[in-house]
Protein backbone atom coordinates (compact mmCIF):
# COMPACT_ATOMS: atom_id res chain seq x y z
CA UNK A 1 0.00 0.00 0.00
CA UNK A 2 1.32 3.43 -0.92
CA UNK A 3 1.98 5.92 1.83
CA UNK A 4 0.05 9.12 1.24
CA UNK A 5 2.16 11.95 -0.11
CA UNK A 6 5.03 9.75 -1.33
CA UNK A 7 5.91 9.09 -4.98
CA UNK A 8 4.96 5.71 -6.28
CA UNK A 9 7.88 3.33 -6.02
CA UNK A 10 8.93 0.74 -8.55
CA UNK A 11 10.61 -2.58 -7.87
CA UNK A 12 13.92 -1.18 -9.06
CA UNK A 13 17.20 -2.91 -8.13
CA UNK A 14 18.67 -1.26 -5.04
CA UNK A 15 22.11 -1.10 -6.68
CA UNK A 16 20.73 1.10 -9.47
CA UNK A 17 18.24 3.35 -7.65
CA UNK A 18 18.86 4.60 -4.14
CA UNK A 19 17.62 7.19 -1.68
CA UNK A 20 20.57 9.46 -0.96
CA UNK A 21 21.19 11.81 1.95
CA UNK A 22 23.83 14.41 2.79
CA UNK A 23 26.00 11.78 4.47
CA UNK A 24 25.97 9.49 1.43
CA UNK A 25 25.83 12.00 -1.43
CA UNK A 26 29.60 12.05 -1.95
CA UNK A 27 29.88 8.28 -2.22
CA UNK A 28 26.60 7.50 -4.02
CA UNK A 29 26.70 10.38 -6.52
CA UNK A 30 30.06 12.13 -6.85
CA UNK A 31 32.34 9.11 -6.48
CA UNK A 32 29.94 6.67 -8.13
CA UNK A 33 29.69 8.92 -11.20
CA UNK A 34 33.41 8.51 -11.81
CA UNK A 35 32.65 5.20 -13.49
CA UNK A 36 28.88 5.19 -14.16
CA UNK A 37 26.65 8.20 -14.92
CA UNK A 38 24.27 9.01 -12.06
CA UNK A 39 20.90 10.74 -12.46
CA UNK A 40 19.89 12.72 -9.37
CA UNK A 41 16.18 13.33 -8.82
CA UNK A 42 15.53 16.21 -6.40
CA UNK A 43 11.97 15.82 -5.08
CA UNK A 44 9.76 16.38 -2.03
CA UNK A 45 6.70 14.54 -0.64
CA UNK A 46 4.42 17.55 -1.30
CA UNK A 47 5.50 17.95 -4.95
CA UNK A 48 2.74 16.79 -7.31
CA UNK A 49 4.78 16.51 -10.54
CA UNK A 50 7.44 14.56 -8.63
CA UNK A 51 4.97 11.73 -8.13
CA UNK A 52 4.79 11.21 -11.89
CA UNK A 53 8.36 12.02 -12.86
CA UNK A 54 10.02 9.82 -10.24
CA UNK A 55 8.53 6.51 -11.42
CA UNK A 56 9.18 7.47 -15.07
CA UNK A 57 12.84 8.01 -14.29
CA UNK A 58 13.06 4.78 -12.31
CA UNK A 59 11.52 2.82 -15.17
CA UNK A 60 13.90 4.29 -17.75
CA UNK A 61 16.94 3.79 -15.51
CA UNK A 62 15.98 0.17 -14.86
CA UNK A 63 15.55 -0.39 -18.61
CA UNK A 64 19.10 0.89 -19.17
CA UNK A 65 20.33 -2.25 -17.36
CA UNK A 66 23.21 -0.74 -15.40
CA UNK A 67 24.41 1.84 -17.92
CA UNK A 68 23.20 4.57 -15.57
CA UNK A 69 22.30 4.82 -11.88
CA UNK A 70 19.77 6.99 -10.05
CA UNK A 71 19.90 8.82 -6.74
CA UNK A 72 16.76 10.27 -5.13
CA UNK A 73 17.22 13.30 -2.87
CA UNK A 74 14.38 14.57 -0.69
CA UNK A 75 15.12 18.32 -0.59
CA UNK A 76 13.17 18.77 2.65
CA UNK A 77 15.45 16.34 4.44
CA UNK A 78 18.65 17.39 2.64
CA UNK A 79 18.50 21.15 2.41
CA UNK A 80 22.28 21.61 2.45
CA UNK A 81 22.72 19.60 -0.75
CA UNK A 82 19.88 21.51 -2.40
CA UNK A 83 21.51 24.80 -1.42
CA UNK A 84 24.96 23.71 -2.64
CA UNK A 85 23.55 22.80 -6.06
CA UNK A 86 21.30 25.87 -6.15
CA UNK A 87 18.05 23.94 -6.53
CA UNK A 88 15.43 26.65 -7.06
CA UNK A 89 12.37 24.49 -7.80
CA UNK A 90 11.35 20.86 -7.98
CA UNK A 91 11.33 18.50 -9.59
CA UNK A 92 14.89 19.16 -10.70
CA UNK A 93 16.95 16.41 -12.31
CA UNK A 94 20.72 16.46 -12.81
CA UNK A 95 22.97 14.03 -14.63
CA UNK A 96 26.34 13.59 -12.89
CA UNK A 97 29.31 12.26 -14.80
CA UNK A 98 32.85 12.03 -13.43
CA UNK A 99 32.04 13.97 -10.32
CA UNK A 100 30.03 16.90 -11.62
CA UNK A 101 26.62 17.78 -13.09
CA UNK A 102 26.76 17.84 -16.89
CA UNK A 103 23.10 17.89 -17.91
CA UNK A 104 19.67 18.37 -16.38
CA UNK A 105 16.17 19.79 -16.51
CA UNK A 106 13.47 21.25 -14.27
CA UNK A 107 9.76 20.56 -14.08
CA UNK A 108 7.61 17.81 -15.50
CA UNK A 109 8.46 16.48 -18.96
CA UNK A 110 6.95 13.82 -21.19
CA UNK A 111 7.78 10.14 -20.84
CA UNK A 112 9.58 10.27 -24.19
CA UNK A 113 11.72 13.17 -22.97
CA UNK A 114 12.54 11.25 -19.81
CA UNK A 115 13.59 8.21 -21.83
CA UNK A 116 15.73 10.37 -24.11
CA UNK A 117 17.39 12.08 -21.14
CA UNK A 118 18.25 8.73 -19.56
CA UNK A 119 19.55 7.42 -22.88
CA UNK A 120 21.69 10.53 -23.34
CA UNK A 121 23.04 10.23 -19.80
CA UNK A 122 23.84 6.53 -20.19
CA UNK A 123 25.80 7.35 -23.35
CA UNK A 124 28.18 9.51 -21.29
CA UNK A 125 29.65 6.32 -19.89
CA UNK A 126 30.58 5.10 -23.35
CA UNK A 127 28.78 3.22 -26.04
CA UNK A 128 29.57 0.75 -28.74
CA UNK A 129 32.54 1.79 -30.85
CA UNK A 130 33.97 0.34 -34.02
CA UNK A 131 36.68 -2.09 -32.82
CA UNK A 132 39.24 -0.82 -35.32
CA UNK A 133 38.74 2.80 -34.34
CA UNK A 134 38.86 1.91 -30.66
CA UNK A 135 42.18 0.14 -31.18
CA UNK A 136 43.54 3.15 -33.07
CA UNK A 137 42.53 5.46 -30.22
CA UNK A 138 44.24 3.15 -27.71
CA UNK A 139 47.39 3.13 -29.83
CA UNK A 140 47.35 6.92 -30.09
CA UNK A 141 46.99 7.23 -26.32
CA UNK A 142 50.06 5.04 -25.89
CA UNK A 143 51.98 7.27 -28.31
CA UNK A 144 50.96 10.32 -26.31
CA UNK A 145 52.05 8.67 -23.05
CA UNK A 146 55.41 7.87 -24.64
CA UNK A 147 55.99 11.45 -25.74
CA UNK A 148 55.20 10.81 -29.40
CA UNK A 149 52.73 13.67 -29.64
CA UNK A 150 53.06 14.25 -33.39
CA UNK A 151 52.29 10.62 -34.23
CA UNK A 152 49.46 10.61 -31.70
CA UNK A 153 47.92 13.72 -33.25
CA UNK A 154 48.04 12.16 -36.70
CA UNK A 155 46.37 8.98 -35.46
CA UNK A 156 43.65 10.84 -33.58
CA UNK A 157 43.01 12.96 -36.68
CA UNK A 158 42.72 9.84 -38.83
CA UNK A 159 40.10 8.39 -36.48
CA UNK A 160 38.15 11.64 -36.61
CA UNK A 161 38.27 11.44 -40.40
CA UNK A 162 36.26 8.24 -40.09
CA UNK A 163 34.10 9.29 -37.15
CA UNK A 164 34.02 13.08 -36.58
CA UNK A 165 32.17 12.77 -33.26
CA UNK A 166 34.47 10.15 -31.73
CA UNK A 167 34.82 11.81 -28.35
CA UNK A 168 37.92 9.87 -27.25
CA UNK A 169 39.79 10.82 -30.43
CA UNK A 170 38.66 14.44 -30.26
CA UNK A 171 39.81 14.83 -26.66
CA UNK A 172 43.04 13.04 -27.51
CA UNK A 173 43.76 15.36 -30.43
CA UNK A 174 43.34 18.40 -28.19
CA UNK A 175 45.69 16.90 -25.61
CA UNK A 176 48.23 16.12 -28.32
CA UNK A 177 48.31 19.79 -29.34
CA UNK A 178 48.69 20.75 -25.69
CA UNK A 179 51.63 18.36 -25.37
CA UNK A 180 53.22 20.04 -28.40
CA UNK A 181 52.75 23.46 -26.81
CA UNK A 182 50.23 24.44 -29.48
CA UNK A 183 47.82 26.09 -27.07
CA UNK A 184 46.05 28.26 -29.64
CA UNK A 185 45.32 25.27 -31.86
CA UNK A 186 43.99 23.35 -28.86
CA UNK A 187 41.71 26.26 -28.01
CA UNK A 188 40.36 26.35 -31.57
CA UNK A 189 39.56 22.64 -31.41
CA UNK A 190 37.74 23.08 -28.10
CA UNK A 191 35.69 25.93 -29.53
CA UNK A 192 34.86 23.96 -32.68
CA UNK A 193 33.89 20.72 -30.93
CA UNK A 194 30.73 19.17 -32.45
CA UNK A 195 27.64 19.95 -30.38
CA UNK A 196 27.11 16.26 -29.60
CA UNK A 197 30.42 16.01 -27.72
CA UNK A 198 31.15 19.61 -26.72
CA UNK A 199 30.07 18.98 -23.11
CA UNK A 200 31.66 15.54 -22.86
CA UNK A 201 34.06 14.68 -20.06
CA UNK A 202 36.92 14.29 -22.56
CA UNK A 203 36.50 17.75 -24.02
CA UNK A 204 35.94 19.30 -20.60
CA UNK A 205 39.14 17.64 -19.36
CA UNK A 206 41.05 19.09 -22.31
CA UNK A 207 39.53 22.49 -21.62
CA UNK A 208 40.75 22.31 -18.01
CA UNK A 209 44.21 21.24 -19.19
CA UNK A 210 44.33 24.25 -21.51
CA UNK A 211 43.50 26.60 -18.63
CA UNK A 212 46.29 25.09 -16.54
CA UNK A 213 48.74 25.18 -19.45
CA UNK A 214 48.13 28.90 -19.96
CA UNK A 215 48.58 29.52 -16.24
CA UNK A 216 51.87 27.62 -16.31
CA UNK A 217 53.38 30.12 -18.75
CA UNK A 218 53.13 32.80 -16.05
CA UNK A 219 54.10 30.68 -13.04
CA UNK A 220 56.74 32.06 -10.69
CA UNK A 221 59.73 30.35 -9.04
CA UNK A 222 58.66 27.67 -6.56
CA UNK A 223 61.47 28.27 -4.03
CA UNK A 224 60.80 31.99 -3.72
CA UNK A 225 57.04 31.54 -3.44
CA UNK A 226 57.45 28.77 -0.85
CA UNK A 227 59.64 31.03 1.27
CA UNK A 228 57.13 33.86 0.97
CA UNK A 229 54.24 31.60 2.09
CA UNK A 230 56.24 30.34 5.05
CA UNK A 231 56.95 33.95 6.05
CA UNK A 232 53.31 35.03 5.62
CA UNK A 233 50.94 32.05 5.84
CA UNK A 234 47.84 34.24 5.49
CA UNK A 235 48.99 35.83 2.23
CA UNK A 236 46.36 34.06 0.14
CA UNK A 237 47.47 35.38 -3.24
CA UNK A 238 51.02 34.16 -2.72
CA UNK A 239 49.77 30.73 -1.65
CA UNK A 240 47.57 30.61 -4.75
CA UNK A 241 50.58 31.57 -6.91
CA UNK A 242 52.66 28.89 -5.19
CA UNK A 243 50.05 26.27 -6.11
CA UNK A 244 50.23 27.41 -9.75
CA UNK A 245 54.02 27.20 -9.72
CA UNK A 246 53.98 23.73 -8.18
CA UNK A 247 51.50 22.60 -10.79
CA UNK A 248 53.64 23.99 -13.61
CA UNK A 249 56.58 22.12 -12.07
CA UNK A 250 54.68 18.82 -12.21
CA UNK A 251 54.06 18.69 -8.45
CA UNK A 252 50.30 18.26 -8.75
CA UNK A 253 49.63 16.74 -5.34
CA UNK A 254 51.58 19.50 -3.60
CA UNK A 255 49.61 22.09 -5.56
CA UNK A 256 46.34 20.50 -4.47
CA UNK A 257 47.54 20.50 -0.85
CA UNK A 258 48.25 24.24 -1.01
CA UNK A 259 44.85 24.99 -2.54
CA UNK A 260 43.07 22.89 0.07
CA UNK A 261 44.96 24.77 2.78
CA UNK A 262 43.90 28.06 1.17
CA UNK A 263 40.27 26.89 1.03
CA UNK A 264 40.44 25.89 4.69
CA UNK A 265 41.77 29.32 5.65
CA UNK A 266 39.29 31.36 3.58
CA UNK A 267 36.91 29.54 1.25
CA UNK A 268 35.42 32.80 -0.06
CA UNK A 269 38.73 34.47 -0.94
CA UNK A 270 38.74 35.96 -4.43
CA UNK A 271 35.24 34.64 -5.19
CA UNK A 272 36.13 31.09 -4.20
CA UNK A 273 39.26 30.94 -6.37
CA UNK A 274 40.77 28.02 -4.45
CA UNK A 275 37.77 25.78 -5.02
CA UNK A 276 37.51 26.81 -8.67
CA UNK A 277 41.17 26.00 -9.23
CA UNK A 278 40.82 22.66 -7.47
CA UNK A 279 37.93 21.68 -9.72
CA UNK A 280 39.96 22.73 -12.76
CA UNK A 281 42.79 20.43 -11.67
CA UNK A 282 40.39 17.57 -10.93
CA UNK A 283 38.76 17.99 -14.33
CA UNK A 284 42.14 17.94 -16.06
CA UNK A 285 43.18 14.63 -14.48
CA UNK A 286 41.70 11.19 -14.94
CA UNK A 287 38.71 10.71 -12.62
CA UNK A 288 40.32 7.65 -11.04
CA UNK A 289 43.62 9.41 -10.34
CA UNK A 290 44.45 8.99 -6.62
CA UNK A 291 45.14 12.72 -6.39
CA UNK A 292 41.62 13.43 -7.63
CA UNK A 293 39.93 10.91 -5.36
CA UNK A 294 41.82 12.04 -2.27
CA UNK A 295 41.45 15.73 -3.12
CA UNK A 296 37.71 15.52 -3.74
CA UNK A 297 37.20 13.68 -0.45
CA UNK A 298 39.15 16.28 1.51
CA UNK A 299 37.37 19.17 -0.20
CA UNK A 300 33.96 17.64 0.38
CA UNK A 301 34.73 17.07 4.05
CA UNK A 302 35.44 20.80 4.34
CA UNK A 303 32.39 21.88 2.36
CA UNK A 304 29.95 19.73 4.30
CA UNK A 305 31.64 20.10 7.66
Amino acid sequence: MLEFGQPQKTDAPTDLIRDVEETTFMAEVVEASMTTPVIVDFWAPWCGPCKTLGPQLEQAVTAAKGAVKMAKVDVDRNQQIAAQLQIQSIPTVYAFWQGKPVDGFQGAVSANEVAEFVKRTAALGGGAEDDGLAEAVTAAEEMLDNGEAVDAAQTFAAVLGEEPENVAAYGGLIRAHLALGELDQAEVLIGDAPAAIAASAEVEAARAQLVLARQATNAGPVAELMAAVEAAPDDHQTRFDLAAALLANGETEAAVDQLLDLFRRDREWNDGAARTQLFTIFDALKPTDPIVLKGRRRLSSMIFA
